[in-house]
């Protein structure tokens, strides 16, 4: 099977499960998020831990660890990606599902407005127009909810800030999380002890099958990653950009048909507003690449004439 292809089915199934993960989630909503987070990080750490001793990567978590400016980043992405993690778990449980997929529909747009900011990229007027529109979707949303989506922010900013911080920290995605993780763990054991001590642990007291489902939290956080990590060498941003719609896609409709969330005129109308700024900016996006692409061929064609 050529690469292409391969990288199109990890990338697929990577997005396919985060896009199915409020139907697990919603299992354990007998526990409370900072819990169900704490326990996440936890057996996401020794399942990194595990896949780091198989594929053999001590050396390249040393490596990150003795570069200060890599460290002290992915310290910081380990933060960001916790703050994102708890607002999405608690999104969940509480019956917020098509808020959490409004908050990734967006993120890619908060991305470019981040390079715009950050890396003081320079934007083409599609993408001014898209940035535009989803702006006043998010007024909409706000006006008509009488608050902003603040589930859907937060998920935005910290996903793009960890991105945007992931991408200045260029660390492998197996070693990267385990430091992620290692850095978080100390705080996530510190919750369980004292929601134990408090008598609010639930996990450990909801039955063998409950308790199973929290542990492979860990599994079901790598594995994704690692699909995705797998699909990126192997196929095109573009790609990678389209494949990413899937998962708020998903969330999407489990919300609004599983959780039977309600969507109230105003609700549809600010989401359609936020699917057309995307299909401007992946319809730029795409005719940017293909203009780019003749445009080398030309220049080939010229050379080789």
């Amino acid at each position: 099977m050529p690469d292409q292809r391969k990288g199109f089915i990890y990338g697929f199934v990577a997005y396919l499960m985060w896009g199915l993960f409020p139907i697990y989630w919603r299992l354990l909503d007998q526990s409370g998020a900072i819990e169900l987070l704490a326990h996440r990080v936890v057996w996401s750490l020794l399942t990194i831990a595990l896949l780091v001793a198989v594929l053999r990567k001590f050396g390249a978590v040393k490596e990150l660890l003795r570069q200060p400016r890599k460290r002290w980043a992915l310290m910081g992405a380990a933060l960001l990606i916790s703050v994102n993690w708890g607002t999405y778990i608690w999104g969940v449980i509480n019956g917020h599902v098509v808020e959490t997929s409004l908050g990734y529909f967006i993120t890619p747009l908060f991305a470019v407005f981040l390079g715009v900011v950050v890396l003081k990229e320079r934007l083409r007027p599609a993408q001014w127009v898209a940035l535009a529109i989803a702006f006043v979707a998010v007024l909409g949303l706000a006006i008509e909810n009488g608050r902003p989506p603040w589930i859907a922010i937060l998920l935005t900013f910290s996903w793009g800030f960890y991105g945007l911080i992931k991408k200045k920290a260029d660390a492998g995605a197996i070693e990267g999380m385990a430091v992620e993780s290692a850095t978080v763990v100390p705080l996530a054991l510190a919750a369980i002890v004292v929601l134990g001590a408090q008598g609010h642990s639930t996990v450990t007291h909801s039955g063998t099958g409950y308790f199973i489902l929290v542990l492979l939290t860990g599994p079901l956080t790598a594995v994704p990653l690692l699909f995705f990590g797998a699909a990126a060498t192997r196929t095109s941003l573009t790609t990678l950009g389209l494949l990413n719609y899937i998962a708020p896609i998903l969330q999407f409709i489990c919300g609004v048909t599983l959780f039977h969330e309600h969507m109230s005129p105003m609700r549809w109308a600010g989401f359609g507003l936020v699917w057309l700024a995307l299909a401007i900016f992946t319809f730029d996006s795409l005719n940017r690449r293909r203009r780019t692409i003749a445009l080398k061929r030309a220049a080939l064609a010229t050379s080789a004439a």
